[in-house]
């Protein structure tokens, strides 16, 4: 494990994510290996109490947490109280078409957005949704654009990049079409991935 995410360090990713949920199969444990300073540590947490989270924030010297539950926004605004340095990423699933209107109690709370497809598990389910949904965006927050996205993605990245839903996406979240098994991810996939990747 340590192995495998300092290879995936070497790549120098903006952000590197570690998932603290019991149920997952890529859920982390033991050490945290040396990162260099410009990767941002993520912690992905599942509706976990907010004392545990904060536990886990300082052990680990986390930068972001990204809420992949069913966490309200007075769940946000009390983390942010407890943990005040911290960004925090909430995470919201879309099949076919998705309610912005939820998005409105969390624009004080919250720091990014996350867009993933709904599927049986909170988050790793390997599929992609249909990212049209997002040109009725409201919001001017930065969002992560996640969902079964692969090296198949790549030229339906550069599409999207062209057009205007996608000006306030932040970065793109990659996982489950990257791993040889949950938690060991597919190295040289994933140079290929960033060689391909489009810039703005």
């Amino acid at each position: 494990m340590n192995k495998n995410t300092t290879e995936v360090a070497a790549l120098f990713p903006d952000y590197l994510g570690f998932i603290f949920w019991d149920t997952s199969k890529r859920n982390f444990e033991g050490n945290m290996p040396a990162l260099p300073h410009s990767i941002k540590k993520v912690g992905v947490f599942v509706d976990a109490d907010i004392l545990e989270v904060k536990r886990l924030v300082e052990k680990f010297q986390l930068l972001l947490v990204q809420l992949h539950g069913k966490e309200s926004s007075d769940y946000c605004q009390r983390l942010k109280k407890e943990i005040p340095h911290i960004k925090i990423i909430k995470v919201f699933s879309i099949k076919d078409n998705f309610n912005f209107d939820v998005l409105k109690t969390y624009e004080d709370v919250c720091d990014f957005y996350l867009f993933d497809t709904k599927g049986k598990l909170p988050g790793g389910n390997g599929y992609v949704f249909d990212w049209s949904v997002l040109d009725k965006y409201p919001s001017k927050k930065p969002y992560f654009l996640s969902g079964g996205i692969g090296l198949e993605e790549t030229e339906a990245l550069k599409e999207f990049s062209k057009k205007s839903e996608s000006i306030y996406c932040h970065a793109i979240d990659i996982n489950s079409k990257f791993e040889i098994e949950p938690g060991l991810k597919k190295i040289e996939d994933l140079k290929e991935f960033y060689q391909l990747l489009p810039t703005k």
